[in-house]
């Protein structure tokens, strides 16, 4: 455990989040506070917090919002805002804009928004220490989620560390893409690991997350050597990854894992899509198909039928 002074050394830590969200009910057991943090090394054509990719702020224009004021256009000092021709909302010439937010600051009817926020632990660990009651009532806790915690790793290690001397329970939420010896330290830290697998085939996996599987599936066998609890999360998209043989591969290898306690499986939706479009990059993401309800039930009755623990969602 840290010494007082190095505690509060380690809570004068910085790091970039993007969200708090408060009363989660689906990032582990019980009520929690879940705190996404900015930065991710995989690249998920699927994924539903594009903000959380980069490890810098990013604006964000909604552009359904735009009132066509063009308050934004005049208090941009980089003039990287233009009015929109036609009377179409204001566009942004993302090579020019810095981030700095005063166009923001300019915007009276909530178009624009800056995606990430510089913050340090001794303010998360406020913020969690507000729902304490809620915690020690529901058997919950804190989660570290993202983007990637681990893609700052004195920022995360810090903060699951000051949870763990004030008995607040937290949780690591991880792709599992990070360098092992990081991910020893957090797990020897948190409570619970929320653990993702989106394929076991490489070929797949480097396809549609832009990255081998590699690291991901031995940081798996790592944390059941060390004894870890690990809940496994499945997303499911169709034609994607729901198919017989991905399936049999991965309950065959999750059963070789004393350490995972439960599979959750959760069902491919499109909440990204807009978000992309508000960050300038909709081409990265690519559309897919949930799986049926039926071929949730065939999925999950799989695994149930190997001996897991297995629901459908959170």
């Amino acid at each position: 455990m840290a010494s007082k002074k190095n505690l509060v050394s380690n809570e004068s830590i910085k790091g970039f989040i993007f969200d708090i969200k408060r009363f989660a009910v689906h990032d582990g057991p019980g009520i929690r506070t879940t705190i996404f943090f900015k930065g991710c090394p995989l690249h998920c054509l699927w994924c539903h917090n594009p903000e959380g990719i980069d490890r810098r702020p990013e604006l964000l224009l909604r552009s359904a919002r735009c009132a066509r004021c063009h308050a934004c256009v005049k208090a941009c000092p980089k003039n990287a805002l233009s009015p929109g021709a036609d009377g179409d909302p204001v566009t942004v010439d993302r090579s020019l804009c810095d981030r700095c937010g005063a166009c923001v600051d300019a915007c009276a009817y909530g178009a624009l928004e800056i995606a990430g926020r510089q913050t340090t632990v001794a303010d998360l660990v406020a913020e969690a220490e507000r729902d304490r009651v809620f915690f020690e009532s529901s058997g919950g806790g804190v989660t570290l989620s993202g983007g990637e915690p681990l893609a700052q790793p004195e920022f995360s290690l810090a903060l699951l560390e000051a949870l763990k001397v004030r008995g607040l329970a937290a949780a690591l939420d991880t792709s599992g893409a990070v360098e092992g010896d990081i991910l020893d330290r957090a797990a020897d830290l948190a409570d619970l690991i929320l653990y993702d697998l989106k394929t076991m085939d490489e070929a797949v996996h480097r396809r549609f997350v832009k990255t081998g599987n590699a690291r991901i599936l031995e940081n798996l066998r790592r944390l059941n050597r060390r004894g870890r609890a690990v809940r496994v999360r499945i997303p499911l998209a169709a034609g994607v990854n729901d198919g017989e043989e991905n399936i049999d591969a991965s309950i065959r290898f999750l059963k070789t894992l004393a350490s995972v306690r439960r599979v959750d499986l959760l069902k491919y939706h499109r909440g990204g899509e807009e978000k992309y479009r508000n960050l300038g990059r909709a081409a990265d993401f690519e559309i897919f198909e949930p799986p049926s309800d039926g071929r949730m039930e065939d999925i999950r009755r799989a695994f149930a039928e190997a001996g897991f623990n297995v629901s459908i969602g959170g």
